[in-house]
């Protein structure tokens, strides 16, 4: 299945910040949006960063509590890994362990159409793995 089938499951709604933003408000952002990452854009819509859970506890580990006191860029991803809307399942998957990250904003024409996350994927493959077993469960029920 293609990304673009998965996001029609789920809300294309992406939280996002700027990069002049504290690490002290995305990490309230996360807590009180329960996400895991943070997507920082530019005042013209352009992909700048991405900042994660991680990341957040990544310049606390190394700059204490005057961590939360940075601003977003001195902290966030700028080399950001996204994704198309064509893209497969099972290259997202292969591209977030390649690159041992959670989060994949999708882009389309060039603008941020949703993100997709390990958790969304995981789901994704459940609920199929479930649909398989219950189309042979039938299967085998109506060929007796």
């Amino acid at each position: 299945m293609s990304v673009a089938h998965i996001l029609s499951t789920k809300s294309r709604d992406v939280i996002t910040a700027k990069s002049q933003d504290t690490v002290r408000s995305i990490a309230q952002t996360l807590a009180t949006k329960r996400i895991g990452a943070v997507v920082i854009l530019s005042a013209t819509g352009k992909i700048e960063g991405i900042i994660s859970e991680r990341d957040v506890v990544r310049c606390i580990a190394l700059d204490g509590a005057g961590a939360l006191d940075l601003e977003v860029s001195s902290v966030m991803t700028a080399k950001v890994k996204t994704c198309s809307e064509t893209d497969s399942e099972s290259e997202l998957m292969a591209m977030m362990t390649e690159n041992r990250i959670r989060h994949l904003p999708v882009v389309h024409n060039g603008k941020l159409t949703g993100m997709i996350s390990i958790g969304d994927l995981v789901k994704f493959r459940i609920e199929a793995i479930e649909r398989e077993a219950a189309d042979m469960k039938a299967y085998i029920s109506n060929a007796g």
